[in-house]
Formats: structure tokens, C-alpha cells, sequence
């Protein structure tokens, strides 16, 4: 007798999916992501102290769009703890994109002021692994932009495999949103940000990025992860 069973790797042998505590920490999980998102936002900013120089613009703009609007645009999706779980897939690809919207927006008025700040100081440009790395993340960040666009008017622009384009828009996004992580954590080593934070303050800095990252690493890999029939 023949029966096709979906299987993915994740929990395999344990029945982890079913297991309540695995579920509620996978709920406290995204919860926590969302806190830290929000929080280390807003303490970067406090940092950044906006308006007292041209360069002070750019943390703020640059840790609302990846640390806040990238993360959320993604978490909206898990259905462990996202605010928008009552909607519909629809609607949550409409806050998708205009969270991404946002985020290019921000990125790029935080790269303007950074630009600017650069050329009154007379400093040189790409100097640091910190601004290299920026460099590559709004790079794959406007890559991935397109590829959602394909994803929004896949008819108008003659797409036809919407599910293989998904699967890379997935996969893509996850290493844009990995190379914005360790943007974020190569700021911390630049002159600005160790002269704000010291200490073992500086370690709890630190770490606050790395775990909204993985849960969005874990989020991608499981919604994505290859799965395949098993015959018995």
C-alpha cells in the first residue's frame, strides 16, 4: 500500500511541530524578535541624537529601514506572533511591500545624509569594511526590490514560474537580510559608535541584531526548506 506523506527535516522523529512547548517558544521567539527590533531602533537612535550633525541622520534612517522595516516586512509573515496574523496572505503582501517601500526610502535618504556628511568632513568614501558592507547590502536589498516587483505584476511582465520566483525571492531576501545584520554589527566597530557605548554595554549592542537574524533565518528555512514525498 502506497501513501504520500509531506516531510520536512525540521523537528523529524520528535513531532516538534505538535509539541506545545516547542510551539510556545517559537511564539515568544518572534515576540522577543519584534521587541528587539523596535528597541534597538530606538535606543540607535537616542544614540544617533538627530539634528546636531548631517551624519546623525544616518544611523536613525538607516535603523529604521533595516533593523524595523525589513525585519517586520518579513515577521509579518510567521504565524508565531505576527500582529498582522488576522489578515489574509493578500494582505499581508501589501504590508510586505509597503514596509519594503519604506524601508528603500529610508535607506536611501540614510545614505544621502551619509554622502553629504562625507563630502563636508572631506572624508573618503569607503573606507571602512562598515561602509563596504552597506555598500553590498543596499546592492542585494535593490535587487531583491526587483525581484518583488517581478513577484507584484508577474502577468504584465510575463512571468509564468511564480513559484520558483518565490522560492529565490525567499532565498535572496534571506541573505540581503543577513548581509544587513552584518552591516548593522561592523557598525559597532566603527570610531562613531564605540565612542557612544562602552563597556559591557558594548557586547549587549552587540548582540541585539544577531537574534531578530535568527529568527528569520529560521522562519525562511523552515516556510522554504525543500520537501519531498516519502513512499511506503
Amino acid at each position: 500500500m502506497r501513501s504520500d506523506v509531506e516531510y520536512s527535516p525540521v523537528g523529524e522523529g520528535l513531532g516538534m511541530r505538535e509539541y506545545w512547548l516547542y510551539a510556545c517558544l517559537r511564539k515568544v521567539a518572534v515576540v522577543g524578535a519584534h521587541a528587539v527590533a523596535l528597541g534597538f531602533t530606538v535606543l540607535v537612535s537616542a544614540l544617533a541624537r538627530p539634528g546636531t550633525s548631517l551624519f546623525s541622520w544616518h544611523p536613525l534612517c538607516m535603523s529604521l529601514a533595516f533593523c524595523l522595516c525589513m525585519t517586520e516586512g518579513i515577521l509579518l509573515f510567521s504565524a508565531d506572533g505576527s500582529p498582522f496574523c488576522f489578515k489574509s496572505r493578500k494582505g499581508k503582501i501589501r504590508v510586505h511591500w509597503i514596509l519594503q517601500a519604506l524601508m528603500l526610502l529610508a535607506a536611501a535618504i540614510g545614505l544621502g545624509f551619509m554622502v553629504a556628511s562625507k563630502n563636508v568632513s572631506a572624508h573618503p568614501h569607503l573606507a571602512s569594511w562598515h561602509s563596504i558592507l552597506g555598500v553590498a547590502t543596499l546592492v542585494a536589498t535593490a535587487l531583491q526590490a526587483a525581484c518583488g516587483v517581478c513577484l507584484l505584476f508577474p502577468k504584465l511582465l510575463g512571468i509564468s514560474s511564480l513559484p520558483r520566483l518565490r522560492l529565490y525571492h525567499a532565498t535572496c531576501g534571506l541573505v540581503a537580510y543577513l548581509l544587513a545584520t552584518i552591516t548593522v554589527v561592523a557598525a559597532m566597530f566603527t570610531d562613531w559608535f564605540q565612542a557612544a557605548v562602552k563597556g559591557a554595554t558594548w557586547y549587549g549592542f552587540l548582540l541585539l541584531p544577531l537574534f531578530p537574524a535568527l529568527v528569520v533565518m529560521n522562519q525562511i528555512t523552515n516556510s522554504f526548506l525543500p520537501k519531498k514525498k516519502l513512499t511506503t
